[in-house]
């Protein structure tokens, strides 16, 4: 196996911004997904629409939208992208009172979308529990992970 190093520092263990000048634009896409998981009671409201903040699921998919937007504000190092797409889906888990969330992000670039995909989701989540929290203070977020990523020199990654 060969060995690889963390790109984002130098050879003197300095932290830098990647330089992607050199690289070729290809079609990037990235899924990312997490989870909330809720007491029965605040599950049922965000599912009815019934929350008294108002509409739960719709708030976090703009959340998610203006995140994935701006992570190179957020997140050191990163590349501020221009995306071209970012989507937000919902599903529920009526089992264990679960909304799973997962997030699209496109572009054609220099480099890749997974960190936008991944905030996408984190602040999807966040806003989830925002809205719902005087309700349910028991909310756990979790298993927030990258799906699948497509494009560039690493090529295609499937979890």
């Amino acid at each position: 196996m060969s060995k690889r190093t963390l790109n984002h520092f130098d050879a003197a263990g300095n932290a830098w911004m990647v330089d992607v000048s050199a690289k070729d634009d290809t079609a990037r896409e990235a899924v990312a997904r997490g989870t909330i998981q809720m007491t029965p009671g605040g599950y049922d409201l965000v599912k009815a629409g019934g929350m008294a903040k108002g509409d739960v699921l719709g708030v976090a998919r703009i959340a998610g939208i203006m995140a994935a937007k701006k992570v190179d504000q957020l997140i050191p190092l990163t590349h501020p992208l221009n995306i071209s797409k970012a989507e937000i889906a919902f599903d529920f888990d009526d089992a264990s009172h679960a909304i799973i969330i997962t997030a699209t992000t496109k572009m054609v670039g220099k480099t890749g979308v997974e960190m936008e995909a991944l905030t996408a989701v984190s602040v999807a989540a966040l806003t989830i529990y925002d809205m719902s929290k005087a309700v349910d203070k028991g909310m756990i977020i979790s298993d927030i992970m990258l799906l699948k990523k497509s494009g560039g020199k690493s090529g295609t990654f499937i979890r």
